[in-house]
């Protein structure tokens, strides 16, 4: 896995977790160096992605991205999948919230 200096990385694809294609979709979502991560919301990323792309992305895109962000935010250089049960858990805990308010 990469292990860049998120102080002096310069380019997306330098990042771990991120090759051609994500850095292609983190620039759509107007992201053009590392930096631009810094205070991003993963969730509203993966939204806006897959509302640009008119398409539903893989949620694994979203892991990656709570693992670029992450990292830039001072977090270790994990593997995306590290992410998947903390994004299974809060994606879950958004489902109850919209069950309970339906109910309300």
């Amino acid at each position: 896995m990469k292990n860049p200096d998120r102080k002096s990385v310069s380019k997306l694809e330098e990042l771990p977790n991120v090759g051609k294609a994500t850095a292609e979709d983190l620039r759509l979502l107007d992201i053009h160096v590392p930096q631009d991560l810094c205070g991003k919301d993963p969730f509203a990323l993966y939204e806006k992605l897959c509302e640009c792309t008119g398409v539903r992305q893989d949620p694994c895109v979203l892991d990656v991205f709570m693992a670029v962000i992450s990292f830039m935010e001072g977090g270790d250089p994990l593997p995306w999948w590290h992410f998947t049960e903390e994004r299974k858990r809060r994606m879950g805990e958004a489902c109850s919230l919209v069950e309970r308010c339906e109910r309300a």
